[in-house]
């Protein structure tokens, strides 16, 4: 049995991005939500509606076999305001339904839109949600190398910009996944260790890095056997 649009679309979101997927309403259990994990900021909601309730403003696939149904399956994206007002006008789509039609775009799933059209617009949204700060921090610190440190402002600059050596901190005390995201081998600009290492408590930082061969003497790493160079990680 062929995959519906619909189906396609969801397997495609799974296995690209694996993202947190909910039915958050409790009234509209064929609604979905996609969120990005690190963000926790959705990128798509697929929502069943009433045909009627866009079909004055869609001109929809007259072919397709459901439209003889009552319901239709459309998928809200983010997208750019200039890109929703032009591309609004063409069948298949609309500004945000029931979302900010600034920054929201809805796509038929009812066969009217090609399917790797509304693959790209995916792909678009996740990145506009992805694409921040804080993610640039947490990508940072996942290429610092077992067995080295860096400090908060070599992961800022890894991250785009030199001067948010702030932001890194609070990102990390914030740090969704710790397994993955090795928060442990950040120091201050003196190699000096958190004085109060948030997941576990204090001595846990220091144990991870005597774990990974990195000598840490009174609460210091010494940068220059252990610290990275920053000009060969941002290449």
């Amino acid at each position: 049995m062929d995959k519906t649009q619909k189906e396609e679309v969801m397997e495609y979101m799974e296995r690209t991005y694996s993202p947190l997927v909910e039915r958050p309403w409790a009234n509209g259990p064929e609604d979905i939500t996609f969120k990005e994990r690190e963000t926790m900021k959705w990128f798509a909601i697929i929502i069943r509606v009433k045909r009627k309730h866009v079909q004055a403003i869609w001109n929809m696939n007259q072919n397709a076999e459901s439209e003889l149904l009552d319901w239709v399956d459309i998928i809200n994206v983010k997208a750019d305001a200039d890109f929703i007002a032009m591309i609004a006008q063409v069948r298949g789509y609309m500004a945000g339904y029931h979302m900010n039609k600034q920054n929201w775009l809805t796509i038929a799933l009812d066969g009217t839109v090609e399917t790797e059209q509304i693959l790209d617009c995916i792909d678009a949204s996740y990145h506009k949600v992805a694409d921040t700060p804080t993610k640039r921090i947490y990508e940072a610190v996942k290429r610092i190398p077992k067995g080295c440190v860096a400090t908060y402002g070599q992961v800022a600059a890894m991250a785009g910009n030199p001067r948010m050596s702030r932001a890194v901190g609070n990102a990390l005390h914030k740090n969704p996944d710790p397994a993955n995201i090795p928060c442990h081998r950040v120091v201050n600009a003196k190699g000096q260790l958190a004085k109060e290492f948030v997941f576990g408590g204090k001595n846990v930082q220091e144990e991870r890095l005597l774990a990974e061969n990195v000598c840490v003497t009174n609460g210091c790493v010494n940068l220059k056997k252990y610290g990275i160079k920053i000009e060969n990680e941002i290449k």
